[in-house]
């Protein structure tokens, strides 16, 4: 029988990927959303501080458009950020509302968390936000940030950007949901006998290795971008779970102490 993970919750940041947000024709799932808006007022009822990084806004965009693929040029990507920046929050405020949470916007760009004074602000809006019981919704801001999207990366991705996040307001805890169960020993989509790792105390070449593949043709991530989340959690000595977030409610499951997914701890 595999042991319960002991985990320190008190304050979570959670991550969606577009996978958990849409559909594979960029329509947004809208009972993927309703489990997370759920899941994530309950945590907050329990008492606890929950931080949402969601991607999904060019995906999103997307769909709303009509367009298939992700465009190519800067503009056009900026383009459909804003639109589906819009739509994603009107939906979070909706359902949010269901369960009688309050939500905040927070948009970043690299520049803004480098800066101490700017950090500083930064910081202090993530500890009112939390102190009153406000969901901080997160994202990068697409529509001015040129170091994203598919071009020289700064943040990245909304992956290394929620690792940021989550060490910038020292929390417990990092919750990736994706499209994949875990971290495995090699790509499970092109390797029958690939091995699900429910624990990994050390990130070294060989786990980036085994990492390969990118994200889904609506979002930008892939499973390295989540190794290097990974890697700043446990440098800074904090934890980070991926699992599949096809029912975002799994985040009860991961906090009660099951094995599900792949946590990111170092050795104690």
């Amino acid at each position: 029988m595999v042991e319960k993970r002991h985990l320190r919750s008190g304050r979570i940041v959670v991550k969606v990927g577009t996978s958990t947000l849409t559909h594979p024709n960029g329509k947004l799932n809208l009972q993927a959303i309703d489990q997370l808006c759920y899941t994530l007022s309950g945590l907050v009822n329990e008492g606890k501080q929950v931080v949402l990084v969601s991607s999904g806004a060019i995906g999103v965009g997307l769909g709303l458009m009509g367009i298939d693929e992700r465009p190519s040029s800067i503009p056009q990507q900026q383009a459909i950020a804003a639109v589906g920046q819009t739509q994603l929050m009107t939906v979070y405020q909706q359902r949010f509302a269901i369960y009688g949470q309050k939500i905040g916007q927070i948009l970043l760009t690299h520049d803004v968390v480098d800066y101490p004074i700017s950090h500083q602000n930064v910081l202090n809006t993530f500890e009112n936000l939390l102190r009153l019981n406000v969901i901080p919704i997160v994202n990068e801001n697409d529509t001015v940030a040129v170091d994203e999207l598919d071009h020289h990366t700064k943040f990245g991705d909304n992956d290394q950007l929620s690792a940021i996040v989550a060490t910038t307001i020292d929390a417990d805890l990092l919750i990736m949901l994706s499209d994949i169960d875990g971290f495995f020993d090699k790509n499970p989509r092109k390797f029958a006998d690939a091995t699900l790792k429910s624990k990994i105390n050390h990130i070294d070449k060989q786990t980036f290795e085994g990492a390969g593949g990118q994200g889904t043709k609506l979002g930008t991530g892939g499973m390295t971008t989540k190794l290097k989340a990974a890697q700043k959690m446990l440098d800074a000595g904090k934890s980070m779970i991926l699992a599949n977030g096809e029912n975002p409610s799994i985040i009860f499951k991961l906090l009660q102490g099951e094995p599900l997914g792949t946590l990111f701890q170092t050795q104690k």
